[in-house]
């Protein structure tokens, strides 16, 4: 299997990752919800409801949605380093960096939720992001100048 190929690992164990984080984020928010005796109330405010429940139960979602954000972006450019057939150990091993980030910013944020050391996880995992993208720009590139 090409490395190319294998780009698709990450983005795989991003998305299963993402799964996990919305069936934890439910594990915990449902019984939070019994548990407080909450009526749900399709007309109140978007976020109002769920903002009662303890932070605990909350920051897990918190994370769920960030995993539906910023690695939208990390999913982008690693199938379009796939779909130019990029044969780049660096390449792979910078996917495999921003996933693992990814895994310990989301465990960080979902059990302890410091912020500043979640921010600085969250600005560590965009190094190999930003080096993935410059990869890709070259690649294409040069590809465009032949």
């Amino acid at each position: 299997m090409t490395v190319a190929v294998q780009m698709l690992g990450p983005v795989i164990a991003l998305v299963a990752w993402s799964l996990v984080m919305w069936i934890w984020m439910y594990v915990a928010r449902l019984p939070a919800i019994r548990a407080s005796g909450m009526k749900l109330d399709p007309e109140a405010p978007r976020g109002t409801q769920m903002a009662t429940l303890p932070p605990r139960v909350r920051w897990k979602a918190d994370n769920f949605n960030h995993l539906m954000e910023q690695p939208q972006v990390f999913y982008a450019v690693a199938i379009v380093l796939a779909l130019l057939g990029v044969d780049s150990p660096a390449s792979l091993a910078l996917a495999w960096a921003y996933v693992v980030l990814r895994v310990i910013h989301s465990l960080f944020q979902a059990l302890v939720n410091t912020i500043p050391i979640r921010f600085v996880l969250f600005v560590a995992s965009n190094v190999p992001l930003f080096a993935l993208t410059a990869i890709a720009a070259i690649e294409l590139l040069k590809r465009s100048q032949l």
